[in-house]
C-alpha cells in the first residue's frame, strides 16, 4: 500500500499543535473590515457549505447533534417524549433541548494567506446571505478559483446592543483566487470540522441533560445515567425544575450565541 504523504503532513500538524481547533476557526473582530475569499468544500454534493446541528447550553460547551450522524440521540428521544406529554410545561423545555444549526465556510483570509485556508462559523442569518447573494446572477459563482469574487466582512457595533453586527458585501470586480502553487496547496488543505469535534456517546449526553435538569453547573459532577431522562415525559415535576433551575442567557443573534460558548 502506497503512502499518503499529504496524510503524513497533516497528522503531523496535529501532533504538533499547528491544527489545533483555535488556529483554524477564524473568528472575525469588531470593528474592522476583512477581504476574505470563501472556497466551496470538495466532495460535499455541490453544497459550498458544511452544515452542522449543536446542543447549545446544556452543560458545559455545545457539542455535535448525534443525530445528523445517525448515531443514537438521547436528547431527540427526550424532545419526542416532551412533546407527546403535550403540557405547556413539556413544551417549553422541548424548545430549549431543540438543536441549533451552525455553517461552516472554507475561506482564505486576504493579507493571511500565509496562515492557509481556516474555517468561518456563522449562523443563520449570516447564511442566508450568503447563499442570496450566490443566487444573485450579477455577481455568478463567487467560488470560482479564476472568476471568482472576494467578500468584505465588516463587523461594527451598534449602540444598545450587546454584540457586534456582521455584514457581508461582494467585491466589484472578479479575482483569481491566487497563484497556482498557492491554489494547489490551499485545495488539498480544506479543514475538515469534524476533525475539530466529537460526537459525544448517548451515556455522556444523557450524564450532562440529567445535570441540566437538577440545575447543577458543574459540569464534571454526578454519575446519574439516565434518571430524570427515562421519566422526563412523565414527570411534571421533573420538568418544571428543569424548566426553572437551568440557566438562561440572552443574546442578540445566534452568532453571539455560538461565539460565547466557543470563546
Amino acid at each position: 500500500m502506497a503512502i499518503d504523504f499529504d496524510a503524513i503532513r497533516k497528522k503531523l500538524a496535529q501532533v504538533s499543535g499547528q491544527n489545533r481547533k483555535s488556529t483554524v476557526i477564524w473568528r472575525p473582530e469588531k470593528d474592522k473590515d476583512y477581504n476574505i475569499r470563501i472556497i466551496a468544500f470538495p466532495n460535499n454534493d455541490g453544497q459550498p457549505f458544511v452544515d452542522r446541528y449543536f446542543y447549545y447550553g446544556i452543560g458545559g460547551n455545545g457539542f455535535y447533534a448525534p443525530f445528523q450522524f445517525g448515531k443514537p440521540d438521547p436528547i431527540q428521544e427526550l424532545i419526542e417524549k416532551l412533546r407527546a406529554d403535550g403540557s405547556d410545561a413539556s413544551r417549553d423545555l422541548a424548545k430549549k433541548l431543540y438543536p441549533k444549526l451552525r455553517t461552516y465556510a472554507a475561506v482564505i483570509v486576504r493579507g493571511e494567506e500565509d496562515k492557509g485556508v481556516r474555517l468561518w462559523a456563522f449562523g443563520k442569518m449570516i447564511y442566508q446571505d450568503l447563499l442570496k447573494l450566490m443566487l444573485d446572477e450579477d455577481y455568478g459563482d463567487i467560488t470560482d478559483i479564476q472568476k471568482g469574487r472576494d467578500l468584505k466582512v465588516s463587523i461594527t457595533q451598534q449602540p444598545g446592543k450587546q454584540y457586534p453586527d456582521t455584514k457581508v458585501t461582494p467585491r466589484g470586480s472578479v479575482s483569481v483566487l491566487g497563484t497556482p502553487a498557492q491554489v494547489e496547496q490551499w485545495l488539498k488543505n480544506i479543514p475538515n470540522i469534524d476533525d475539530y469535534e466529537t460526537v459525544l456517546s448517548a451515556e455522556e449526553i444523557e450524564r450532562r441533560v440529567n445535570l441540566w435538569l437538577k440545575g447543577d453547573s458543574d459540569d464534571s459532577a454526578g454519575t446519574s445515567r439516565g434518571g430524570a431522562i427515562d421519566s422526563i415525559g412523565h414527570s411534571e415535576k421533573s420538568v418544571t425544575s428543569g424548566m426553572k433551575t437551568s440557566s438562561k442567557s440572552t443574546f442578540d443573534d445566534l452568532d453571539a450565541a455560538f461565539n460565547d460558548f466557543e470563546t
